[in-house]
């Protein structure tokens, strides 16, 4: 598979051993960041047509997935 675009190391890239340290210490934050990244994984799935989805389901993964990434970010700025 391709490089897949908006992972978490690549949006917060200052923040890339908070991320770390959240996953193994944060059963929340680890949560988030996996739905984050299977979110993630299937919009670029289904862009690289690998596996299409209707254009509505799309918008819905992307909005879950900003609404996923705020979350996180909010998280970084308070640990």
């Amino acid at each position: 598979m391709t490089h897949t675009p908006h992972e978490l190391a690549e949006e917060f890239p200052e923040h890339k051993d908070r991320i770390h340290s959240l996953k193994l210490t944060d059963a929340h934050f680890a949560r988030l960041a996996d739905e984050y990244h299977s979110v993630t994984r299937a919009i670029h799935r289904s862009e690289t047509g690998v596996e299409p989805v209707a254009d509505h389901t799309e918008t819905d993964m992307r909005k879950r997935r900003m609404v996923l990434k705020d979350e996180i970010a909010a998280m970084l700025r308070t640990a």
